[in-house]
């Protein structure tokens, strides 16, 4: 199990930016494939962008496409999600995890098991 911690949330006015943090004390984050989450309040836990841990592939859910960016910083052992044109469907705790592979199926299966190590996530507000 790979522990990170999300920071970065804020409660933020509709259309603006935010850029949430993903960092590891005792692992090398690029040695993984590593996905974004949110949850909706009573709402399952869903994927919603991914980097590969090889070439930097990434992949997006049609609802965060066009807004919202995922980087990497190896130096800094951190993952990036840059978040604009933010809305208040965008409301919700996030989260990130090392994945076995940035692809679509793997995202959801990730985000089903609650058995895998979720950090204390970070929560995005945005107001209209």
């Amino acid at each position: 199990q790979v522990e990170v911690m999300e920071s970065g949330g804020d409660l933020v006015q509709a259309g603006g930016s935010l850029r949430l943090s993903c960092t590891a004390s005792r692992t090398t984050l690029s040695d993984y494939a590593m996905g974004w989450f949110r949850q909706y309040p009573g709402k399952q836990r869903e994927g919603i962008t991914c980097i590969s841990d090889s070439d930097d592939n990434t992949y997006y859910e049609d609802s965060v496409s066009g807004r919202f960016t995922i980087s990497r910083d190896n130096h800094k052992n951190t993952v990036y999600l840059q978040m604009s044109s933010l809305q208040p469907e965008d409301t919700a705790m996030y989260y990130c995890a090392a994945i076995a592979g940035c692809e679509r199926w793997l995202l959801a299966r990730h985000a089903r098991d609650d058995l895998n190590f979720w950090g204390p996530g970070t929560q995005v507000t945005v107001v209209p």
